[in-house]
Parts: structure tokens; sequence; C-alpha cells
């Protein structure tokens, strides 16, 4: 049973909404941030990459960049362009990227159902971000930014989405990147009802981006918790914030590798240690893998195919991932990188950079082979996690990006 409230949200008037919204925090380092927000008082970076108004030399962990961060959210409020909702809702928020539409419902997540399992990851967590959000939502008291998780649809909700989408949107905006950002308010009481008891007979929810935010959430609510001698379940911040679209919303994209060096061996010398493994032949131009289970590599400024000889199918969901095939026949035995998530010989790239980036990367000398993957299915995603494994680091790349500043959950 999934646990799905309406709240308050704190979210900017909709002549401000373009400005306010920005991309999410951890797709963009400082500098980027710092060019993105240039001239915009406004930016939501300004509260969520506080340290981008702050000097070069600043540690990024530091007291001063929270404080940073609550300063400019107390800012947006003071100068009222964002303003609390006067009553508890939902909300519908579409984006729409090339031409397809992605849509999904805006509410609140209890905490304890992430620690219960059934808000259901895919990925393992890095101790130094999950503990930065931490620092980030215990600062603000609040939930800026919201997780990304998917269901199983159910027509039912799929209905009330259709219905509330029929109105014109309050917020209707193309970004800089041309995304199509659409927000819709429910507030009556029989929609409200009607979600909230579809989702309670929804199993579980699945992370499908936004990791360290959803830990971070988790462990903010339980603390809260535990420093509080009168809790009774019903506080705000037993709840976080998230946006949950169906299963058949969503649209993964390959993340390919990129390799600093072939272990020491020559051009030729690698080929030969692929050559017992792969059905080798060369690319006309680039090309990105067409079905499951082949890859593209980029060699030598040349397009190579990658067809294994022998497919092993195991019932571990985990195990017939293309990047689990990869590690386990290249980038293990022959490049010698065992631990992707330490070794710096290797680089991860969204394919939504597309193959020309890979090719910049090993034209330039700064690494030495590209690998392109064909991209994970959300059958796939779904499957690893109800059999409790994780991904391997750098697999699913979600776009369009959920844009952050639309909506704010006080803690309180």
């Amino acid at each position: 049973m999934a646990t799905f409230k309406p709240f308050r949200a704190l979210r900017p008037k909709p002549e401000y909404a373009r400005d306010v919204a920005s991309r999410p925090y951890d797709v963009l380092n400082t500098q980027e941030a710092r060019q993105e927000a240039e001239g915009n008082k406004y930016s939501f970076l300004r509260v969520i990459k506080p340290e981008l108004e702050l000097p070069d030399d600043i540690d990024p962990y530091g007291a001063n960049v929270y404080e940073q961060g609550v300063k400019n959210l107390n800012y947006l409020r003071s100068q009222q362009i964002i303003e609390k909702d006067a009553t508890p809702s939902f909300y519908i928020y579409r984006l729409t990227m090339d031409g397809r539409e992605q849509t999904g419902i805006v509410g609140c997540c209890h905490y304890q159902e992430y620690f219960d399992g059934h808000i259901k990851k895919h990925e393992l967590t890095r101790t130094a971000k999950e503990n930065d959000r931490v620092r980030h939502v215990e600062a603000q008291n609040a939930n800026a930014e919201p997780v990304f998780f998917s269901y199983r649809g159910l027509d039912s909700i799929n209905q009330v989405i259709t219905n509330a989408t029929q109105s014109d949107p309050v917020y209707d905006f193309t970004a800089d990147d041309d995304i199509r950002h659409e927000l819709w308010v429910i507030d009556d009481e029989s929609s409200i009802s009607r979600i909230e008891t579809d989702f309670k007979s929804i199993p579980d929810l699945y992370v499908a981006d936004g990791h360290h935010r959803t830990a971070a959430a988790a462990r903010v609510g339980q603390q809260k918790k535990d420093n509080n001698p009168s809790h009774n379940g019903t506080e705000e911040y037993n709840f976080f914030m998230a946006v949950l679209f169906s299963d058949d919303q969503l649209k993964i994209f390959d993340y390919n590798r990129v390799v600093q060096d072939l272990n020491g061996m020559s051009t030729d010398q690698f080929k030969d240690k692929l050559y017992p493994i792969f059905e080798i032949s060369e690319l006309e131009s680039a090309q990105s893998p067409s079905v499951k289970g082949v890859f593209s590599m980029y060699l030598d400024k040349k397009w190579y195919c990658l067809n294994p000889k022998e497919v092993i199918s195991s019932e571990n969901p985990k195990e017939n991932l293309d990047v689990t095939l990869l590690s386990e026949k290249v980038l293990d035995p022959i490049l010698g990188i065992q631990d992707l998530r330490k070794d710096t010989r290797i680089d991860f790239v969204g394919g939504i950079r597309g193959l020309g980036e890979l090719e910049r990367r090993v034209d330039s000398g700064e690494m030495e082979v590209a690998f392109a993957l064909f991209p994970v299915s959300m059958a796939e995603l779904l499957a690893i996690a109800d059999a409790g494994e994780i991904m391997p680091p750098k697999t699913t790349w979600f776009e369009p990006k959920l844009r952050s500043g639309l909506f704010i959950h006080e803690l309180q």
C-alpha cells in the first residue's frame, strides 16, 4: 500500500514560474550553475546550489553554503515571488520534450515506506552526497526539490489525470532547453480522495531518479520523529515531496562508457582480446545499438559493432543487463576496471548528449575508447528493484529532467 497525500505547496506565482524554475542541483557543476543563473535573481539554483554565489574556494559542504540557500529561499518569499497554497492539493505536472509528453502527479510520500522497502531503489547512494542533501533539508526545513518516482499504472489514476488536464494549466512555459512545463492544481475533495484511495491499492513505488534526495528525506523524517517526544504521526515531517509517473510514461536513455586507456595494450592487442567474445564489424558511421545485447564501440576514430558470440540468460535480472555484460566481458577482465564507482579511468556519458560526445572525448585524447549501450527498459528497472538487486552505477538516464522550484514542501 502506497501512502500518497496532498500538501500545501510553496510555489511561484504564475508570472514568475519560468524565472524561478531551474534544472536540478545535480546536473550542473558550480560554474555551469553560475552561468545559468546569471542575470536572474529569482533562479532556484540560488536555493539548491547556493555555492554559485560564494567564492570559488568555498567549502561546498560548509555551513555558510546552507545558510546562503536559506537566505535565498527567504528572499523569494519576502518578495512574494513564491507563496504557499491555502489548502492541501495534488498537482499534475506535465513535461513535453521533442513532442513526447510525460505527465505525473505531485504529492507527498511517507518516509517510513522507504525504510520498509515499499519505496524501492535500484542504485546505491554515496554518503557525502546523501549528507549534503540532509543538511539542505534540515537548513531549509523543506523538501526544496521533488524526487522522481514511478509505479505500475492504474486506469483510474490515468482518468483523474486526464480529467484534470482538460482545463487550462496554472503554469505553461517553455524553458531555454525547449522543454515545455505545465502544471494543474487538484484541490477538490472528491479528486483528492480518489487519488489517495487509488494509491493505497498500489503495493510499491520505485525511485526512478533522486536516490540521494529520497534517502536524505527519509533520514530527516526519522530524525525529526526521534527528536520529538510528542510525535503522533500526523506531522508534516513524516512526508516528503515526490512526482509519481506511471511506468508507461517514462523513457530511459542509454548511459554510455568512456575509458581513459587500454590497460597497457595497443589497439590491435585490445581488439585481439575482443575477437573471442564478439563478432566485430566496422560501421560506416556512428550508430547506437538497435537491440539489447549488442554494443557500439568507438576506437581509433572508427565505429564498430560488437555482437556477443554467446548469449547467456540468467534468472537474476541484474545479470541480464547490458551494463553487466560489458563489465564482466570487457571492462573487468580486459581493461582492468573492477570498481565502477571508484576507478578514475572510466567515465559515464548520458545518451542525451549523443554519440558525438563520445567521439569528442576520444578524439581529444582524454579517453581511448568509448562504448555505446542499448538503454535499459522500465520493465528491467522494476524487475531489478522487485528482486532487491542494485544496478551497476550510471545505468539509467531519464529525460526530461524535472524542474526545481515549481513546488516546495515545507516540513511544518
